[in-house]
């Protein structure tokens, strides 16, 4: 809910509205003042989550399981590449699906609706001591 674009959009109003009723044009400027730095640090930190995903290797995450642990429906591509700090490689476009590794060989590949997470899939790399050897 706090992420609502509506919601900021009527509160930057409100303020404007009640900097003008207390201290008319002076209220106004400061009312935008203000809503202008804030726009400039949400900004700022979307460049900051980005920079630092396009500086790590595509598609690698420390451990595919704790990434499995930590979605939640919902999710934003941006708040899931500040969870990986890593950039994903691109599975499908419809539905638009990405998917991190670790070093381990294990995955998470997540599906996004409208720019949210909607399902996510953990795959398991193959353990050679449970493979069953081939006949010879």
């Amino acid at each position: 809910m706090l992420n609502n674009p509506i919601l900021g959009w009527a509160l930057a109003a409100l303020a404007v509205a009640i900097g003008y009723a207390q201290w008319g044009w002076q209220g106004v400027v400061l009312a935008v003042t203000m809503i202008v730095f804030w726009l400039l640090l949400q900004f700022s930190r979307a460049l900051r989550v980005l920079r630092r995903a396009g500086a790590a290797p595509v598609g690698q995450v420390p451990n595919a399981v704790m990434l499995h642990a930590k979605l939640q429906r919902g999710q934003r591509l941006p708040q899931v590449l500040a969870v990986t700090k890593s950039l994903g490689t691109k599975v499908s476009d419809d539905p638009e699906t990405f998917e991190w590794r670790d070093a381990g060989g294990d995955a998470v590949r997540i599906e996004l609706r409208d720019g949210k997470v909607d399902r996510w899939t953990l795959l398991r790399a193959a353990d050679p001591a449970n493979e069953t050897p081939a006949p010879s």
